[in-house]
């Protein structure tokens, strides 16, 4: 079986309150973000928490996604920046690493592709995780903590759009990070 699902991030002023958000349906979605990162920030974690979220089934992942920092961060860069200690082509520290790392873990013995999607046109899945992820950031620059979602069945209390809040508030830090023994390839169908 596949899982098809939207993922997608949200900040106020990029950077200011972010808010990230994954989407299968009205019944199955996740959701989270904190008072001040990014919008690739969302993006990425989006992402993450998907991936998470269905960490428990052996299902393939479908992911429409509007940004192709985060679409070729994984299936491109990935493999390179950890070959150079986690550093880009230039010698500079890569962005976002500590959600990138989280990801790499994730994804390793998962069967995945991306989609990318033009944002903001309308697409179903899209921009119910648009709406979503700005809701988040929305609650953030109000003080108040996100809607998780109903997060995705059988995940468990700690996964975050699992009616947990905490579990999906934490802001990511950033900054280099030592060098990661390398990962299982990723697989593609």
């Amino acid at each position: 079986m596949t899982i098809t699902a939207s993922a997608d991030g949200s900040a106020l002023g990029n950077p200011g309150p972010a808010g990230w958000a994954w989407y299968i349906d009205d019944n199955t979605w996740g959701a989270g973000g904190w008072p001040h990162g990014t919008n690739n920030m969302g993006e990425l974690k989006a992402v993450l928490e998907l991936f998470r979220a269905t960490a428990h089934v052996d299902d393939d992942l479908h992911i429409l996604c509007d940004s192709q920092y985060v679409i070729n961060t994984i299936t491109k860069w990935m493999p390179g920046w950890k070959r150079k200690g986690w550093r880009k082509g230039d010698g500079k520290p890569v962005m976002n690493l500590d959600l990138i790392k989280e990801i790499d873990d994730a994804i390793v013995g998962r069967r995945y592709r991306f989609e990318w999607v033009k944002g903001h046109v309308g697409h179903t899945l899209n921009e119910a995780a648009d709406a979503r992820a700005r809701g988040a950031a929305e609650a953030y620059s109000r003080g108040r903590a996100a809607d998780t979602g109903p997060g995705y069945p059988g995940a468990g209390a700690g996964a975050a759009g699992s009616g947990s809040a905490a579990a999906s508030s934490a802001a990511p830090t950033s900054g280099a990070a030592p060098a990661a023994p390398p990962a299982p390839a990723q697989t593609l169908f």
